[in-house]
């Protein structure tokens, strides 16, 4: 009888397992309760968890104090001091008031659980990959909307203690609907593709940049005025009309609109700033597109 090559087994040598990588932030990452999955990195300025949106983990649980703890990087190693909580801070369920943590540890904050992970742990790399899956856009690489979202929550609440200036600008591409409907959605992606790689030249570094919607790109500048969002925006503007997009092997022109609002009294919310980016996004394609609009 003639052997099945699948029913035998294959001998292979031992796995070395993982192997190191580069450096990794030290992180803690919510493993159970309100924000599972949210990961905060740990880098040389002390952190905040609390319930409150400018704690740098906001986990809105009320169980959680307004700010509950911090953690810090002393000399190589991380401690974690609890800020009179009142549902107190535990680390592998012993309550602590200051405590060095290590690999692994379970931090518990009222009903939420959290992990540390060091800096050299393998695991450090898995959670780095899903973090990655779970803020960025898989087709252009940018953030996506739900990161975008809370980068947002972030700055509005900055801008609340310090009073920072910020302009959102969100962008659709003109008529995209034709290309998918001609060429298809592998040369729709491509297009979106090459549409990201254009944003990403014109970006400043300080700058926040995502993929929003189908078409729909938004960015984010703190520190800017409208004046210098408006030339950045015309910059854009016209980066996109100059530029040659290919669709199915031919040149097909392509523009964009854009509208901005500044992150102020008016509009002090993430709601607001993106409602009020949105209208004015509306008052650029009402305007016979391939133009720039801010709210007022």
């Amino acid at each position: 009888m003639a052997s099945n090559q699948h029913d035998t087994t294959q001998r292979t040598s031992p796995s070395s397992g993982p192997q190191p990588g580069g450096s990794h932030a030290a992180c803690v990452v919510v493993i159970h309760g309100e924000a599972l999955g949210k990961r905060l990195d740990i880098g040389d300025s002390p952190v905040s968890i609390g319930r409150s949106a400018q704690c740098d983990l906001s986990i809105s649980h009320r169980s959680i104090s307004r700010r509950h703890c911090q953690i810090w990087r002393d000399d190589g190693r991380y401690l974690i001091r609890d800020l009179g909580s009142t549902n107190h801070t535990r680390v592998n369920d012993a309550i602590v008031e200051q405590a060095e943590l290590r690999d692994g540890d379970h931090i518990t904050l009222g009903d939420c659980i959290l992990k540390f992970i060091s800096q050299t742990s393998v695991e450090a790399r898995y959670h780095e990959e899903i973090y990655q899956l779970a803020t960025h856009d898989p087709l252009t690489g940018l953030f996506n909307r739900r990161h975008f979202a809370e980068i947002l929550d972030s700055e509005a609440a900055r801008a609340q203690r310090r009073a920072p200036r910020a302009i959102l600008a969100i962008l659709d591409l003109d008529h995209f609907k034709r290309i998918n409907d001609r060429h298809g959605h592998i040369e729709g992606d491509a297009v979106l593709k090459q549409l990201a790689d254009i944003l990403r030249q014109h970006v400043r570094a300080g700058d926040v940049l995502a993929r929003i919607g189908g078409e729909e790109f938004a960015v984010l500048m703190p520190d800017t005025d409208m004046d210098q969002a408006l030339l950045f925006a015309e910059r854009v503007r016209n980066a996109i009309a100059t530029a040659r997009f290919t669709p199915g092997g031919n040149p097909h022109p392509l523009t964009a609109s854009l509208g901005l609002a500044a992150l102020d009294p008016a509009h002090p919310t993430r709601s607001d700033l993106m409602r009020a980016a949105d209208q004015a996004l509306y008052a650029a394609k009402e305007a016979g597109r391939n133009c720039v609009r801010q709210k007022q």
